[in-house]
């Protein structure tokens, strides 16, 4: 098991791994697998980069992202101007349904709004508005709308997760409740973990996933 001093030391070589991110301009401190990301970057998308590198180090069980968007002072968008471009971007998106969704934007913070069908849906429109300059935050409001009942929502989960070979499946316990999923159990790989997840997501009616399952 790493170290606070090792784990730091990871996160870090990793940030400087990361050709999408200034590791010059973030700080990283370590305690317990926790590691707490600080200073500041110029776009959204960097800041969104650098948590993403963080937690696929090998010791990190969370992270505190304290990481502070910085826009340049010139140009500098308002915020109708983000808000255009984000409907304008949505719109181009042909992963999201036309005119599902709305934009509320206040001092570069986005916030959207809306209801569809899939995950995958909703996080496309996540991946569209965080890349957009001149975003200095993203509040994901998005539902999703339910379609199945719980046991037939665990039922598509658990076969879908017996046809990968990324995991024992009898290491891995399904439950729902509405369009609530509980993943527990164990696996070996963070990768796995996130397979399992992403695996539950898939399902139809699914509306959050809780993933508890460690990693041995």
């Amino acid at each position: 098991m790493s170290t606070d001093s090792q784990l730091q030391h990871a996160v870090l070589e990793e940030l400087g791994w990361e050709p999408s991110v200034v590791a010059a301009h973030i700080g990283v401190s370590a305690k317990a697998g926790i590691v707490t990301l600080t200073g500041h970057v110029l776009t959204f998308a960097q800041k969104h980069a650098a948590e993403t590198a963080a937690r696929r180090v090998k010791g990190v069980t969370g992270v505190a992202e304290e990481i502070d968007v910085v826009l340049p002072v010139e140009p500098r968008r308002t915020d109708e101007a983000i808000a255009a471009a984000a409907l304008s971007q949505l719109g181009w998106d042909v992963l999201i349904p036309k005119d599902a969704l709305q934009v509320v934007v206040d001092d570069g913070w986005v916030t959207l709004i809306g209801a569809v069908e899939w995950n995958y849906q909703r996080e496309a429109a996540v991946t569209t508005i965080r890349h957009l300059a001149g975003v200095t935050g993203l509040s994901n409001e998005v539902t999703l709308r339910p379609h199945l009942d719980a046991e037939s929502i665990r039922d598509e989960i658990i076969h879908a997760m017996h046809r990968s070979w990324f995991f024992d499946t009898n290491t891995i316990a399904v439950s729902t409740d509405g369009g609530m999923v509980t993943l527990s159990g164990s696996v070996h790989r963070p990768h796995d973990r996130q397979v399992a997840a992403m695996t539950a997501w898939s399902a139809p009616g699914v509306t959050a996933v809780r993933n508890g399952i460690a990693v041995n």
